[in-house]
């Protein structure tokens, strides 16, 4: 392009040409075209400006061939690309294949699909009926169906699963069944001597054997036959139940006097609260011992004799106003001897 500028009104470049024909450069300016005709003449072909084509489709009406807009031809050849040749300008290759066509896979059969999973199904079915399956072989030819080989023992092994128990007896959820009609629950220790009089303690521990048993002792009186009194004996004995803990106790021991074993009383003097003295008749008796278990009043073992000795006056003591009378406790020593032996 010419760097030339003409001003204002003049000539246009002669080298400097738009794109189509470039106009007359002698032409003074404003000189009508050659033809002839005055600007603004219609075109030849006498139809107005902005008259659709003379096929009769309005703008933008898609192409004849149902192609849209922009669509690749379907030679595969990029636009304005002659018939068989891939670009502009340049010859055709004969038998080139179409663009983005590609490559069909080497052919297998959809028969080798169907046969293979024919295969796996008879493999699951082999294992899960206990079988063994050694070795499946396959042909590789698509002619022909593959037949699988199996070999190895399809009998099952022997059981080893144990079988469920057929019925079992049912816990019991209810209040324990009472042994007897005198059975109790007792709410204090001393309430453990019912067991003495053949009943039972429903919250008591059970007895499983003298070796870790706990225990609690009582004995009657010969002029108090159905009172019993707990007997004390010595807290460092293993056996040895807290009264708070009586509840843990599963050995009831009981003293019972023998009937017709009092011996000669003998006289005590006492100084009354009155300042008056008083004279008591302290008399000896003999009892047995015999162990129980506490849960079930059931007697477990024999303690023996115990004696009341009254060889000596006591310091205190207890006596009837009346009878003037007061009876020897049994021997604490003896007592404890017993529930060793029992107990060990």
């Amino acid at each position: 392009m010419s760097d030339n500028h003409p001003p204002y009104g003049g000539y246009p470049d002669p080298n400097a040409g738009a794109w189509g024909n470039q106009p007359d450069p002698n032409a003074p300016y404003g000189q009508q075209p050659a033809s002839g005709a005055p600007y603004g003449t219609p075109p030849a072909s006498g139809a107005p400006y902005g008259q659709q084509p003379a096929s009769g489709a309005p703008y933008g009406t898609p192409p004849a061939s149902g192609a849209p807009y922009g669509a690749q031809p379907g030679s595969g050849a990029p636009y304005g690309a002659p018939a068989g040749a891939p670009y502009p300008g340049q010859p055709g290759y004969p038998g080139q294949p179409a663009p983005f066509a590609p490559a069909p896979p080497p052919g297998r059969s959809k028969k080798g699909l169907i046969v293979g999973l024919a295969a796996g199904a008879v493999t699951l079915t082999l294992l899960c009926c206990g079988g063994g399956l050694a070795y499946v072989a396959f042909g590789g030819d698509d002619k022909d169906d593959p037949t699988p080989v199996a070999s190895g023992s399809t009998t099952p092994g022997p059981d080893t699963s144990t079988p469920a128990p057929t019925g079992s007896a049912p816990e019991s959820t209810g209040p324990e069944e009472p042994p007897s009609n005198d059975a109790l629950t007792a709410r204090y220790s001393s309430e453990m001597s019912a067991v003495c009089e053949g009943g039972s303690i429903l919250n008591a521990a059970p007895y499983t054997g003298p070796s870790n048993a706990k225990a609690y002792v009582f004995s009657n009186a010969p002029d108090r036959p159905t009172y019993w009194s707990q007997k004390s004996f010595s807290s460092d004995k293993r056996y040895y139940v807290k009264s708070a803990d009586f509840a843990s106790a599963s050995v009831i021991g009981c003293l019972k006097v023998v009937d017709g074993s009092e011996g000669a009383p003998k006289k005590c003097q006492y100084k009354a609260t009155d300042g008056k003295i008083v004279t008591v008749d302290y008399i000896s008796s003999r009892y047995t011992l015999t162990f129980h278990a506490a849960k079930t009043g059931e007697k477990i073992g024999d303690g023996g004799t115990v004696t009341a000795p009254t060889a000596r006056c006591p310091s205190f003591i207890s006596y009837n106003k009346t009878t003037m009378k007061s009876y020897a406790a049994p021997d604490s020593g003896t007592i404890e001897a017993a529930l060793d032996r029992f107990l060990k």
